[in-house]
């Protein structure tokens, strides 16, 4: 039959990349990267309004173009490879970035009328203008609803669905009302590729619906008509245009449509699979299963674990979701994250500017301090704390510093922060009772910077392995495409399959280092802290020591 190939989109915050798989061995043949053009680096902002964060839907249309005929054309040289050897596709997205489409499908921003308004564009997961909303969509979910909570780990998020289309309802009530309906970037983009773009005939996939809009099959999908009408009478009118039903990425959303296959050069009807988040998808890719703590480390983190549909789990508290059906198909998908990892130090470096630094001069020099040197503690807070807080409003800190600290120390300090807040995570989701035997890392940030990856595994106390893989997110798109392909096309029947053919680990494994990690707990119980102290209501732990304990385990470090 001959070498059959996938096609796995990514879409993430600043760009969209295809590559293209070899089905049988997970074979990397060709990549290309598409950076949006809208906005500040592909994203919209508000100089006004910082908590604004939008993209623009054409840019979607332009990567797809762009990204596969570029992977296409860089993928003839293979011998052997020809476009009508492509078996499936596979799309994922950030999320949740939902879009105001009308009857049709057509999201607002391409239409003339409200081609400029930031409104009529796709809300990016990282926009925290609705976080009012999702306090008071918290506060009648625990009256009315408190299962709904109790799914979504206690809060309702910012982040998410509900709270930004009721926010564009309060400030932008002319979208609200040109809008029939909204929908979510990963469902969007495959309703476009095989014609399902009509609200009414786009099926919806289970890892947007349940990890962001409260969807369960337990309670009839998404939230009932009674409770959201409680919230705003015209959410309620809009339950009325969504499905009861969600898919997972192991069903097909249809096939490829002859438009989109002449335009990309493809064979026309070739499944694509159902899209679902670039974590989630990123996980798939890492070759998640049970007891496999899968970590995506970009511009933020998103932190995966599955457990078995037969495992009775309980409800973990500020989690992004306990979703059947999402990440791997067949298993309980458990999603947690910081809201900013890599956004941080690019903050850092690009706001502060220091003089004559930049991310290479830093972490070489960073690279020479002991742990606790810089005598320094930050909170990684700069775009609000996902879990296990669930709260946007809190903000970043840096306390210890004193008139000789350096740039490098505040870079190690801030990489630091991020590290603990992964361990706050970590220790939830084993706190309720999941087994974390494993620990693979994905994403940009896993593959180039040995410095943080090293400071990771000190903090968490945890061997970390890589996934081979440097663009995992697209690889486990690339996977789906494989899966609902088939084995008789030359794919794969399920993802265990896929996932032993195609997900590989690099041979290098980060372990922790036992000196480090005693200084680390040292300062974790610091950080510890200073977490719950702004971020816990009601935490009364005095911090009056923390300063002080802070100089002693840096003059001890430098001593020694």
């Amino acid at each position: 039959m001959g070498e059959k190939y996938v096609i796995g989109l990514d879409f993430g915050t600043n760009s969209a990349r295809a590559i293209i798989v070899n089905a049988a061995n997970g074979a990397e043949i060709a990549t290309a990267v598409f950076d949006f053009p809208t906005g500040e680096k592909g994203v919209v902002l508000d100089a006004r309004n910082p908590d604004l964060a939008r993209q623009h839907p054409a840019d979607y249309l332009k990567a797809v173009t762009a990204t596969v005929t570029a992977a296409l054309q860089q993928a003839a040289a293979v011998p052997g490879f020809s476009p009508e050897s492509v078996i499936g596709i596979g799309v994922d997205t950030t999320g949740s970035t939902p879009l105001p489409v009308d009857k049709q499908g057509t999201p607002l921003a391409l239409l003339d009328e409200f081609s400029g308004n930031p409104a009529a564009m796709a809300w990016l997961w990282k926009d925290h203008t609705g976080h009012a909303e999702a306090v008071e969509i918290t506060a009648l979910a625990s009256k009315m609803r408190p299962q709904y909570l109790a799914k979504c780990g206690g809060a309702y998020s910012s982040e998410w669905f509900w709270s930004k289309i009721l926010h564009c309802k309060r400030t932008s009530p002319g979208v609200f009302e040109a809008a029939y309906t909204w929908v979510e970037h990963a469902d969007w983009m495959t309703g476009i590729l095989t014609g399902t773009d009509a609200p009414d005939v786009m099926k919806r996939c289970i890892c947007a619906a349940g990890h962001k809009a409260m969807f369960n099959p337990g309670w009839g999908g998404y939230p009932d008509a009674e409770f959201l009408t409680a919230v705003d009478p015209a959410l309620g009118k809009l339950r009325v245009t969504l499905p009861d039903r969600a898919y997972t990425v192991a069903d097909a959303a249809g096939g490829l449509t002859d438009k989109w296959a002449a335009k990309l050069g493809l064979p026309a009807g070739i499944p694509v699979a159902m899209g679902a988040f670039d974590a989630h998808l990123g996980a798939v890719g890492s070759g998640i299963e049970p007891g496999v703590l899968v970590k995506i480390i970009g511009t933020s983190c998103c932190d995966m674990m599955v457990a078995p549909m037969t495992r009775e789990l309980p409800d973990i508290p500020g989690l992004c979701g306990i979703v059947p059906g999402s990440i791997l198909p067949g298993c309980f998908g458990l999603e947690a994250g910081q809201s900013a990892v890599g956004d941080i130090f690019n903050w850092f470096v690009s706001y502060m500017r220091p003089e004559k630094e930049s991310h290479e001069t830093l972490t070489e020099k960073a690279l020479r301090l002991k742990p606790g040197e810089s005598g320094l503690l930050a909170l990684d807070w700069h775009n609000g704390n996902r879990t296990v807080l669930v709260d946007q409003r809190l903000t970043g800190g840096l306390i210890g510093m004193t008139l000789q600290t350096r740039p490098e120390e505040v870079y190690r300090a801030l990489i630091e922060a991020t590290a603990f807040g992964a361990r706050v995570i970590m220790e939830r989701f084993l706190e309720y009772g999941m087994t974390v035997d494993r620990i693979v890392n994905c994403g940009g940030i896993s593959g180039k910077n040995a410095l943080l990856m090293q400071i990771y595994a000190d903090v968490m106390g945890r061997p970390l392995e890589i996934s081979k893989s440097a663009q995992t997110c697209a690889l486990g798109s690339a996977m789906a495409g494989a899966v609902v392909a088939g084995k008789a096309a030359g794919g794969h029947d399920t993802f265990a399959e896929a996932a032993a053919a195609m997900a590989l680990t690099d041979d290098k494994v980060y372990q922790p280092i036992p000196e480090n990690r005693k200084t680390y707990d040292r300062l974790f119980t610091l950080y510890k802290k200073m977490h719950d102290s702004f971020g816990v209501r009601g935490y009364q732990e005095g911090l009056f020591e923390v300063m002080k304990e802070l100089l002693a385990i840096r003059d001890e470090a430098r001593k020694g």
